[in-house]
Parts: structure tokens; C-alpha cells; sequence
């Protein structure tokens, strides 16, 4: 059974770590609904074990492109320049993205774990309830900001500004039900960006806060093992979420940059709105 669970997670974390409805909400509203407390499907490590599922699948698929980047980021620390070089300024514009999101997570990760990721531990009513309000709004953002904007400015032509903005955004993805993926989107969206830019620019600048979460969450699980706080026979789960998230976000991906090209965002904001109703309902009953 645990096994089966694990596989499941795996699927849901790369099925919605890419689309914007909040991959961290649905690894917590699975366990909550279906009464699941095993302490390895319900801890933080195994959460962000399945993320790094999905930082496989961001690299994989923009594996051409992270050769660039890295090549031109090298290039421009050698140099002390960036000129006009396209790859130079996006690989520099990914890194000033990325500060607000680690800040984000080195100093409101435990308060989120108190509340979310306790293992055995219920999840209060008030908490899901928040959690709902906050997909409720994020969907509501993301639907003027799909609706409103111009859809004109490609990836290319992203500021230092915008990128400030997004990774801003992104920050605000510690809160569970916001959505790594939704918040930066939106605000690209926002700021005039094309719907398949914004999500390029999305899924590249999650992979270095996926990573940094990933390496420490390694740590932790190394450490639970040697001081026997996870039993070694539940460790097969781990490779097993990381394996299936990694396959389902690569499929994920390539979905959203093809499905974006075509169609608006509308029907993930009416799915966080059907999901925040039905977290608040199913909140109530069991209050």
C-alpha cells in the first residue's frame, strides 16, 4: 500500500508542480482527504523527495538550454560583462530570480512544516481552510492577469525589472495552495509576457529553488536514517516518487508549453476554485 501511495504522489507532484494549482497544496490535501499518516508519505523530506523528481524533469527537458546558460553565466563572470548576449542576460536574470524565492524558504519553511508537516499529526481545520482561501485568490489573480494582459512580450524581452517582480512572485510560493508555477506565472502574465514565455521563464527559474530544497531535504533523510527516525525499509519510497514525478513532469511540461500556445489559463483557475470549495466544505464536515 505504501508503495502504491508513493507512486501516486509521484504522479500528482509532476502533474501539477508545472501547471499553476500548487503542487505542495495537493501533497498535503491527498493525505488529508484520505486519512493517510504514515510518517514517510507526510514529511517534509518526502515532499521535496518528489520535487526533486520534478528538478530531473525541468533539466532533462531544457537539458540544451541549461548548456547554454551555464556556458554564457561562466563566460560572463570571466568577462565581467554581458553585452547583448541573450543567454548571458537570461542566466544572470535566473539567478536575481531566484533570491526571493531561497530567502522565502531559510526563513519560513519551519512555520509552514509546523503547521503541514507534521507526521501523524491532523492538519487543523483553520489551516485548510487558509490553504483554501489562498487557491481561491491566487486563482482569482491569475485570471484577471491571463485576462487583462497583452500577451505580446517573449522571453527575450524580460527587464531586470520584471524579473525582480517575478521573483518576488515566487517567494510568495512558501505558502502552500499558492503555487510556485501560478505565482510566476501570473505575474509574467501581468507584465504583458506571452502565455508559452511565462511559462519557460516559470520552469526555468524554479530548478535552483527545487535543488537548494532537494540538497537539504537529502540531508535530513540521510540523517533520519542514521539516527533511525525513518526505517531504512521505507526508504524505497523515495526513489520510487522521485522516478515517477520525474516521468509525469516531463510530460506535464511539454503539455503546458504546447497546450499555452493555444489556450488561456482558464481552466486551471476554475479548477482552484472548485478545488478551495471543496477543501472548505470537506473542512467543515470533519470540524
Amino acid at each position: 500500500m505504501l508503495i502504491l501511495q508513493a507512486i501516486l504522489l509521484g504522479i500528482i507532484q509532476g502533474a501539477t508542480e508545472f501547471i499553476p494549482v500548487s503542487s505542495s497544496a495537493h501533497l498535503i490535501i491527498i493525505p488529508w482527504l484520505f486519512g493517510w499518516k504514515d510518517a514517510a508519505l507526510t514529511s517534509l523530506t518526502f515532499d521535496v523527495a518528489l520535487h526533486i523528481g520534478t528538478l530531473i524533469a525541468v533539466l532533462v527537458y531544457f537539458a540544451g538550454e541549461w548548456v547554454r546558460l551555464i556556458r554564457a553565466g561562466i563566460a560572463s563572470l570571466l568577462e565581467r560583462k554581458i553585452g547583448n548576449d541573450p543567454d548571458r542576460r537570461l542566466a544572470w536574470y535566473i539567478m536575481i530570480g531566484t533570491i526571493p524565492g531561497g530567502l522565502a524558504g531559510v526563513f519560513g519553511e519551519k512555520k509552514i512544516e509546523a503547521l503541514f508537516h507534521q507526521p501523524g499529526v491532523q492538519i487543523q481545520t483553520s489551516a485548510m481552510i487558509v490553504m483554501a482561501v489562498i487557491i481561491a485568490l491566487l486563482g482569482t489573480a491569475l485570471y484577471f492577469a491571463d485576462k487583462l494582459a497583452s500577451h505580446v512580450r517573449k522571453l527575450e524581452k524580460y527587464t531586470l525589472k520584471d524579473v525582480i517582480l517575478i521573483g518576488l512572485a515566487q517567494g510568495l510560493a512558501i505558502f502552500p495552495g499558492v503555487s510556485r508555477s501560478g505565482s510566476t506565472m501570473t505575474a509574467a502574465l501581468a507584465l504583458g509576457s506571452e502565455r508559452e514565455s511565462a511559462a519557460k521563464f516559470s520552469f526555468l527559474l524554479s530548478a535552483p529553488i527545487i535543488a537548494g530544497a532537494g540538497a537539504k531535504s537529502l540531508v535530513e533523510l540521510f540523517k533520519g536514517i542514521s539516527t533511525g527516525a525513518i526505517a531504512s525499509s521505507e526508504t524505497i519510497l523515495f526513489p520510487i516518487g522521485v522516478i515517477v514525478a520525474a516521468v509525469s513532469g516531463f510530460v506535464c511540461i511539454r503539455f503546458m508549453l504546447h497546450f499555452l500556445q493555444r489556450n488561456s489559463t482558464r481552466v486551471f483557475v476554475y479548477y482552484r476554485w472548485g478545488l478551495a470549495v471543496l477543501l472548505v466544505v470537506v473542512a467543515l464536515l470533519r470540524a
